[in-house]
């Protein structure tokens, strides 16, 4: 048998239903190494093994007495720090709120705990899942970026700390650390998810996804976390159902693909740009229909109009608490927060207008294409410890609401993992996740455990 923390999260669900090993032997192996390698990488804020190993007992009573519960019954996953936890710290990663629990859970969370899943623990997000750069640290190479803000999550997946975690994406906050932890990403169409008990930075950006180290698994928690939530009006049923089997290929299917070279290969290092290439010569050679895609006009400008929303929503987010504990709060978002004041409120109002140009273009552009193909990252993870990254390959996706799939594709001249991601028109998750199970099973591009925790 596969050893325990190298399951999938459909692995381990399988196995535990077939009772092969039970939820509590899954935890106590994954609380081992989490032992072991949490002192170098620092991904968790909040471990609480009692609690974890509760859950996993009782996750393994329900199953003796009355079956699984879902395909992942059974599993532990890791919680981004500013999901609320009923009855564990919750501290969104700021010493603002250092000592808080909260008395309830996010709707996401009850909703996988309902699906019989086990809380492993409180993953690293930088602060209030901004831009400070956090303390984890990059399992590929410790002197790169793990990314951000979703870093603790990611760098828990790639070192198999938990088969699968959540995030949250307001740019690129998903599908960029994926990237550079060589773990699948996968950022849901806004409004698929509740966001109720998520702490908020943009209300009209925010949106909850997970990483994984397999496209299934992403599908399989979107079944279990997704639908419309009366405590978040954003939220809705999707209008074609869960995704569980819709996203798996038929026989024989190819997927058009639309690959966008513009904007993206100027801002790639060459590595990027002929790694991307190389990717797709090898998705056609594999029969998928390669064809240019051209961005929409409203793309100009695109990137200054997501700085205004999300810094103007970011400081209403903050108004009473950043007034009462300003001192309390990273450089970064405290910058962001203060410069708000200074956009009159015309400029936000033009950016929403730019934003919602974008959004219809988009869409009409993506017709007849099962998603469209870009690199993940301008660049592998840099090796600068002040920063996160660059999110503006994520950032259109995130304006413009579409669901999107980040797949690790291989691994580039420093042994960094490299990765492209694919993107399709809002609602149709099962389309971008179709596309990127068949490239992902096509490139048969895993570029496995990191080194340095083998």
């Amino acid at each position: 048998m596969t050893e325990l923390h190298e399951m999938t999260a459909l692995e381990a669900g399988r196995a535990i239903a077939d009772r092969q090993i039970s939820a509590v032997e899954l935890v106590d192996a994954l609380l081992t190494r989490i032992k072991r390698l949490e002192p170098g990488l620092l991904a968790w804020e909040t471990i609480d093994p009692d609690a974890a190993r509760g859950e996993a007992r009782r996750a393994d009573e329900v199953l003796a007495t009355s079956g699984s519960r879902s395909p992942l019954h059974g599993v532990p996953f890791g919680v981004k720090d500013i999901y609320y936890t009923a009855g564990l710290r919750t501290t969104m990663s700021s010493t603002v709120y250092r000592d808080f629990v909260p008395d309830h859970d996010a709707t996401s969370i009850a909703r996988m705990r309902a699906a019989g899943m086990v809380v492993l623990g409180k993953s690293v997000s930088t602060e209030f899942a901004s831009g400070d750069p956090p303390r984890t640290r990059n399992p590929w190479n410790h002197e790169h970026t793990p990314g951000g803000s979703s870093s603790g999550s990611a760098v828990a997946v790639a070192a198999r700390m938990c088969p699968i975690a959540t995030g949250s994406q307001t740019a690129g906050s998903v599908c960029r650390p994926a990237a550079y932890n060589g773990v699948v990403g996968f950022k849901p169409t806004f409004g698929r998810v509740s966001r109720f008990g998520v702490y908020p930075l943009s209300w009209s950006f925010d949106t909850v996804g997970w990483m994984a180290r397999s496209v299934a698994d992403c599908a399989a928690m979107l079944d279990v976390a997704s639908g419309s939530d009366p405590k978040d009006p954003s939220t809705r049923n999707a209008p074609d159902g869960p995704v569980g089997e819709m996203y798996k290929a038929p026989e024989n299917w190819r997927p058009r693909i639309g690959l966008v070279g513009e904007y993206f290969d100027d801002r790639a290092t060459p590595e990027v740009v002929s790694h991307t290439r190389s990717v797709a010569d090898r998705l056609a050679n594999a029969g998928a229909r390669i064809e240019t895609f051209r961005l929409p006009a409203s793309f100009e400008g695109l990137h200054e109009a997501h700085l205004v929303i999300q810094y103007g929503e970011a400081a209403a987010a903050h108004r009473e608490t950043f007034a009462r504990q300003p001192d309390d709060y990273a450089a970064n978002i405290r910058a962001s927060i203060e410069a708000a004041s200074l956009f009159p409120a015309s400029a936000y109002i033009d950016a929403q207008r730019i934003r919602q140009k974008f959004h219809d273009e988009l869409h009409a552009a993506l017709s007849g294409f099962d998603a469209i193909m870009m690199a993940s990252t301008p660049s592998p993870a840099p090796r600068d410890l002040s920063s996160t990254g660059d999110p503006m390959f994520q950032t259109p996706w995130t304006n413009a609401g579409t669901p999107e799939v980040s797949i690790p594709t291989g691994l580039g001249a420093e042994g960094l993992p490299l990765g492209v991601q694919f993107v399709s028109a809002g609602w149709d998750d099962a389309g971008a996740l179709r596309t990127a199970r068949w490239a992902e099973q096509a490139l048969d591009a895993d570029p496995g455990s990191p080194p340095s925790v083998a």
